[in-house]
């Protein structure tokens, strides 16, 4: 599969099989300067291309947490109880159920 993605340096993603494994191969253009930094900093290895994804993911993660929580503490009134907590779920199964039924 190969995509085009938008922003200010394009790149391609295409996946690969690779044992048993599926693998993307990343192309990405980046200004010289920042390509020969990142080169001399041992930025441009697969290992620490990976490195530097996973932990934006694990930190854009983290993020989205934090602000359910904010909006968690944001709610004013009491706490509903357990058996609240079911009867609300219990009517939102049934009104599925009965949309699901017309």
């Amino acid at each position: 599969m190969t995509s085009a993605v938008k922003g200010v340096n394009s790149y391609t993603i295409r996946n690969n099989l690779l044992m048993g494994s599926t693998m993307t191969t990343l192309q990405i253009t980046l200004p010289d300067q920042l390509a020969q930094e990142a080169q001399r900093a041992g930025l441009l290895t697969p290992e620490a291309i990976e490195q530097m994804l996973r932990e934006a993911v694990r930190q854009r993660a983290l993020g989205e947490l934090r602000q359910a929580m904010d909006r968690m503490h944001a709610v004013t009134g009491t706490p509903m109880t357990e058996d609240e907590i079911q009867a609300e779920i219990d009517a939102v199964r049934a009104a599925r159920r009965a949309a699901r039924g017309r």
